[in-house]
């Protein structure tokens, strides 16, 4: 199935038929491994991102903070960088910030009757941020286990060289019900996501992806490319507002195919059209190691300190039937 994918990246949904095996999953319990290259002008920071699905086929979304030095008022999904004093993997990294931007706690009691209060968790989650507390050590202490297993790998993500703080970002996605505190789920308790205080991020709210890029396009949020390309990519599988099994197994086969294996590295090539608009391109174009008439980029414009008002995806390959290999640094199979 070949599909032109224009404008914001108009994805087929592909039929369950076409599911490729099991055949590149990638260990939860990754290790950070450093990224280096001559000519990159710094090292990409090891970060982790989770995109969270609900019932209702909505993920999480949380504003950065306006007066942040860095894309401030961007959405983005929860995450952060890698905090060797906290974390034992990127998966951890994940799940330990999405507590402390939302308040969202992805691990399981070891008695299902286990309820935290509100008051426990905005405690914990004040000094885990501040490091007062390691967040191991909340866990242990309310004898809590992560749910590692349930995030799957969904991508990776590297700051473009001409950026001055880059990052070499893990993207995940996990369906909920996967958290003992912070969701609905039998006698799993009941948290509304709320944002930090203002200390990174200044709101917390679950958006359909197909809302979430409507907003984009009116200018009520900000999205930066790698959120609008997964977002996109979600948009046409998730489809209506009730999560069914098949939704379901056709992102893990994402996740489980070359697709959750992309190491996806950005470059600029040409100059700005008469709009402001200018093209990156991703491992994969015609450009990039692709086929002949393979595209694989974005149209981007930009504001001050980067923050993108317009993405314009064009991706002409299935992303589940035809990824090229030999196209990507595709992330190992340890």
């Amino acid at each position: 199935m070949l599909l032109t994918q224009r404008f914001l990246c108009i994805l087929s949904r592909p039929s369950p038929k076409f599911l490729p095996q099991n055949k590149f999953r990638t260990p939860h319990s990754t290790m950070v491994s450093s990224v280096t290259s001559p000519a990159q002008s710094q090292v990409p920071r090891p970060s982790a991102s989770v995109i969270i699905v609900n019932s209702r086929n909505e993920v999480l979304l949380v504003q950065r903070n306006l007066k942040a030095r860095h894309f401030g008022g961007v959405h983005v999904f929860p995450g952060g960088n890698f905090d060797r004093k906290q974390d034992a993997s990127l998966v951890m990294t994940a799940i330990r910030e999405t507590f402390e931007e939302s308040g969202l706690l992805l691990a399981s009691p070891a008695n299902a009757s286990t309820i935290l209060t509100d008051a426990v968790l905005d405690e914990a989650r004040h000094n885990i941020h501040s490091q007062k507390l390691s967040f191991q050590a909340f866990l242990s202490s309310q004898n809590m286990t992560p749910d590692v297993d349930l995030l799957l790998p969904f991508t990776q993500w590297i700051t473009p060289v001409n950026i001055l703080r880059r990052f070499h970002t893990y993207f995940y996605v996990t369906f909920l019900p996967a958290a003992s505190s912070g969701f609905s789920s039998g006698a799993k308790q009941d948290r509304i996501p709320k944002h930090d205080g203002g200390q990174e991020v200044i709101s917390a709210r679950f958006l359909h992806p197909a809302d979430a890029l409507k907003e984009f396009r009116e200018g009520k949020i900000t999205l930066m490319p790698p959120q609008a390309y997964l977002l996109h990519t979600l948009s046409e599988i998730l489809q209506g507002r009730m999560n069914m099994p098949v939704q379901r197994e056709l992102v893990e086969t994402l996740s489980r195919g070359l697709f959750g294996r992309m190491v996806l590295n950005p470059i600029r090539i040409g100059s700005p059209d008469g709009e402001g608009r200018y093209i990156m391109t991703y491992e994969g174009d015609e450009t990039r190691g692709g086929s002949k008439g393979r595209r694989h980029r974005v149209l981007v414009k930009a504001g001050k300190g980067g923050i993108t008002s317009e993405v314009t995806i064009e991706r002409n390959f299935d992303v589940f039937t035809e990824v090229e290999p030999h196209a990507f640094n595709l992330a190992s199979k340890l």
